[in-house]
């Protein structure tokens, strides 16, 4: 029996039997912990970043810099989350997010690249002046499986900026 009781259990957004170290297509969302906008402002329907949202930004570059089978697509970083498109493509990692045996997250799987991103931003944006930073714990994914989706995604993603005040993760102050 759970410690727990299944009390806090959250049931996850990942779609069922999908391999997320599989080659694919992927739409992020990763959001800051209670929504605070520490990476800028929209200022007239452009995102300004602040220095916290600066580091997620090179953070970001440097990830498909550094992994040999992820590849950016569009992405934007926004006042208190990012979207991206990231794409995979095979690595040398077996297969499958999630050790059953260990509970840890495979080499070049969507799961770890977006943990050691956050890790680095977070440690980065703290080192920076921000000690109170930290991102939710967990994140929003899809898998992107068509074309139409994809040019859907692409174009929300570039026009997530203007469209702030119409966003689910808006707050006009804090």
């Amino acid at each position: 029996m759970s410690k727990f009781k299944n009390q806090f259990r959250v049931d996850t957004t990942r779609l069922k039997d999908w391999d997320y170290s599989a080659s694919g297509w992927y739409f992020v969302t990763i959001c800051t912990k209670g929504n605070v906008p520490y990476l800028g402002e929209i200022v007239d329907g452009e995102m300004q970043l602040s220095q916290a949202g600066k580091i997620v930004a090179e953070e970001w570059v440097r990830t498909g810099e550094v992994r040999s089978n992820a590849i950016l697509d569009r992405w934007v970083i926004m006042p208190n989350h990012m979207h991206a498109i990231l794409i995979l493509e095979e690595s040398e990692a077996s297969h499958g997010d999630v050790s059953a045996d260990t509970f840890m997250l495979k080499a070049n799987s969507l799961g770890s690249i977006s943990n050691q991103f956050k890790g680095r931003c977070t440690k980065r944006i703290r080192n920076s002046g921000v000690p109170a930073f930290t991102w939710q714990a967990r994140y929003y994914d899809h898998v992107i499986r068509n074309e139409k989706s994809l040019r859907k995604i692409q174009r929300y993603v570039e026009e997530n900026p203007m469209k702030w005040d119409l966003d689910e993760y808006y707050s006009d102050g804090y």
